[in-house]
């Protein structure tokens, strides 16, 4: 499946329709977005806003804010 920028596919069981996430793997702080049967994970930016934007009860984009402390 094609990723698109920060969005990692996670695969999600077929059989159990369950979803297994490593969290040792991860770096920091991260969020998992399930929509449709589809699971995508993203890692948080250090300083700034991650938005899950949806329409009609369906994820349409994840915009990203960031910053940088003064």
């Amino acid at each position: 499946m094609k990723e698109a920028g920060r969005l990692k596919t996670i695969q999600i069981n077929p059989r159990t329709n369950r979803l297994e996430i490593d969290i040792m793997e991860q770096k920091g702080s991260f969020v998992v977005v399930v929509c449709d049967g589809k699971a995508r994970l993203t890692e948080l930016p250090l300083y700034g806003e991650t938005k899950i934007i949806t329409h009609q009860g369906k994820v349409k984009r994840v915009k990203f804010d960031e910053g940088e402390e003064f």
